[in-house]
């Protein structure tokens, strides 16, 4: 589904660019202002014994025919606010940042100037989210414009007559010097005297001064996300921001994990592992996340959503398909939102059950269903009880049909199981059977079986007479016997793109191949490990 807001706010840019032209070497000045093109400079770079640059939004240009020498260093850095701790300075009442490279004497050998801008109105495209009282972790790459999302959400809520407090660490929210940039409005600053020392800032800030909404930019040490959650489970909205590009970024970061609830390893038992057609050991999140809502900011105009964090989270451990919300600003600078991305948009909701409720009435027992029962048109629910649910997946996406694996029985359309399991009836393939559920029996968890399994169900008509697909159906089935105990075998000489999907399965597999031979003759050979 795609819906189209209408924009709350026009746009309205206020940079300050004169203040951060007046400290850089006149020269360096002249050259910027020559050139002209203000409103797309990100920052400069001033490198001792290299020639200065100006980076824009789509170019890196050198501003002068010679290198940069000390006295340039000098210039700028007599002409700005103390270096902290974390080696950044500021220009008093600007949103400027002067980031400094130091050598091994602690000799300022390098510059980035980078330009602040405050943009009023850039909230609009998750200004519902903002204002309702969830905590929200903006995610991104540096330089993305995170910390300017975070300062308009400041604006946007003190302006609602909220208590809004921002914990600025390196003073990029709310400017340099002791009063805070008019673009964070009526919400109150603390700064940071040590970066290292944020944490304490952090829980000061809730015990001290009573906010409603607590700001935080960049958090990135154990202590700090600790503080987050201290935060979070006293019932304050948190806004904070944190580097990265997705959800699964922070899930293999073992500092940050915690904000979205952590990953553990626990060992199921037997029976579930069978029922989920995973291994016994297997991740969990380990607690509630700290933040309800986590914003992939892609690009400035273009944002991915994910509106419940625990449920993502656990679609992800679980190897399901995630379905976020997708926002982004088209040519007419519309705010367009896309709920998800299923092949059938609105038929089914996020935790893939039909939204109207309803389930296919029972047909009575059977063990096979009949084949072309189900279209190749939408997404099939898929139990499974036993089967390799990756090899299912990689079965289904090579033959181009859509199958989405559910932990619910209530939920499927189908239930995959083995033989020797079916011998065995256990209790969710008695039940599938007297719901009506159609069972399919395999004779052996191989990719090759799935495929014959799903091309039977969805009705396909696989012509194993061409010669891709034959050539193909030779390496699934020489995969096997790899995986059997055989030790070597090769295959028939093929051309370079039929060879390249024939080590593609094997990789697959876990099988190693490489090819031999010249052309035309060149061919594959599989091995064991």
């Amino acid at each position: 589904m795609v819906t189209t807001l209408t924009p709350l706010a026009q746009q309205r840019i206020t940079d300050d660019l004169e203040a951060l032209l007046d400290v850089l070497p006149p020269a360096i000045t002249q050259r910027l202002r020559e050139m002209g093109r203000d409103n797309e400079l990100i920052e400069i770079i001033l490198d001792l014994g290299r020639r200065p640059e100006a980076r824009y939004v789509n170019a890196d240009l050198e501003l002068l025919d010679r290198e940069v020498t000390d006295a340039d260093i000098r210039y700028v850095v007599d002409r700005i606010g103390s270096f902290t701790e974390d080696n950044r300075a500021g220009i008093t009442r600007t949103l400027h940042r002067i980031s400094a490279i130091r050598n091994r004497q602690e000799k300022i050998v390098g510059l980035t100037c980078r330009v602040g801008r405050a943009v009023y109105g850039t909230i609009d495209i998750i200004q519902d989210i903002i204002t309702s009282d969830k905590s929200i972790l903006l995610l991104g790459r540096p330089g993305v414009g995170k910390t300017t999302l975070l300062r308009e959400a400041a604006r946007v809520l003190a302006d609602q007559k909220k208590r809004v407090v921002i914990v600025d660490t390196s003073n990029e929210i709310g400017g340099d010097g002791d009063i805070p940039h008019p673009a964070i409005g009526r919400a109150r600053r603390m700064q940071v005297r040590t970066p290292s020392l944020q944490h304490e800032v952090m829980i000061e800030a809730v015990e001290n001064h009573m906010p409603e909404v607590i700001i935080i930019d960049e958090i990135g040490r154990a202590l700090e996300a600790e503080a987050a959650r201290t935060i979070a489970e006293r019932g304050v909205q948190l806004i904070g921001t944190a580097h990265g590009r997705t959800l699964g970024n922070l899930l293999l970061n073992p500092t940050l994990s915690d904000l979205v609830g952590g990953v553990e390893s626990v060992t199921l038992s037997d029976e579930e592992a069978r029922r989920r057609g995973t291994q016994k050991s297997v991740l969990e999140r380990r607690a509630p996340p700290t933040f309800d809502v986590l914003i992939e900011i892609v690009d400035r105009q273009h944002l991915i959503v994910h509106s419940n964090v625990a449920q993502a989270v656990d679609a992800l451990l679980r190897d399901r398909p995630l379905r976020p919300e997708t926002r982004y600003r088209d040519e007419s600078g519309q705010v367009v939102v896309e709920q998800g991305d299923h092949p059938q948009a609105g038929a089914y909701d996020q935790l893939g059950r039909p939204h109207n409720g309803q389930r296919r009435e029972p047909t009575g027992r059977r063990r096979r269903a009949q084949p072309g029962e189900v279209s190749v048109a939408r997404t099939m629910p898929v139990y499974c009880y036993g089967v390799g649910q990756n090899r299912l997946r990689s079965a289904a996406q090579h033959l181009g049909v859509s199958i989405e694996i559910t932990n619910d029985l209530h939920k499927a359309d189908a239930v995959i199981t083995l033989k020797n399991y079916y011998r065995k009836r256990p209790q969710p393939i008695v039940e599938a059977e007297e719901r009506g559920i159609p069972v399919y029996v395999l004779r052996s968890n191989t990719v090759n079986q799935m495929e014959i399994l799903l091309a039977d169900v969805f009705a396909l008509q696989v012509a194993l007479t061409d010669p891709v697909a034959q050539a193909l159906n030779d390496a699934r089935k020489a995969v096997e016997k790899i995986l059997a105990g055989a030790p070597v075998i090769e295959l028939s000489a093929q051309p370079t793109q039929i060879r390249r999907q024939q080590h593609r399965l094997a990789r697959e597999a876990n099988v190693i191949s490489h090819s031999y031979g010249r052309e035309p003759n060149r061919r594959v050979r599989l091995y064991r490990e």
